[in-house]
């Protein structure tokens, strides 16, 4: 009976603890795209992993590149969280940008847990469905 109730338990808490690290993925995406709206790079950087930071050197860098190669990030009109997937030692979140000329984007940010908590290790752009007639 013992083994019952905990497994219950287990059970009931896990969707808590899923929704725990949902939420702290989605508030790190969201910090970054907040710090990259202020013009605050050096906020901005802070979210990215340690491979990205070693990879772009500088905040200023960094933000550059954001500008010039993910404009939707860097200046989105909405954004909204999408599935997460789990790779194992990574976490991939889609996300659904829509930029100031109402174009829709479809992001996965890979992200990774370190000391520092969830951090940014990559974005991909996804390729736009192709639409049949």
């Amino acid at each position: 009976m013992r083994l019952i109730l905990a497994l219950l338990l287990a059970l009931s808490l896990a969707p808590a603890t899923l929704r725990a690290q949902d939420s702290a993925i989605s508030d790190v995406i969201q910090g970054q795209i907040s710090a990259f709206q202020a013009d605050d790079f050096d906020t901005a950087f802070e979210y990215a992993s340690p491979t990205i930071k070693r990879l772009f050197g500088t905040p200023e860098r960094f933000g550059q590149m954001v500008q010039s190669g993910y404009p939707m990030v860097y200046r989105p009109a909405e954004v909204r969280m999408l599935e997460q997937r789990d790779l194992g030692s990574a976490k991939v979140q889609r996300v659904m940008i829509r930029d100031a000329q109402g174009r829709f984007h479809f992001l996965d940010y890979q992200m990774i847990s370190t000391d520092m908590g969830w951090q940014i290790n990559g974005v991909q752009i996804l390729a736009e469905p192709e639409v049949g007639a």
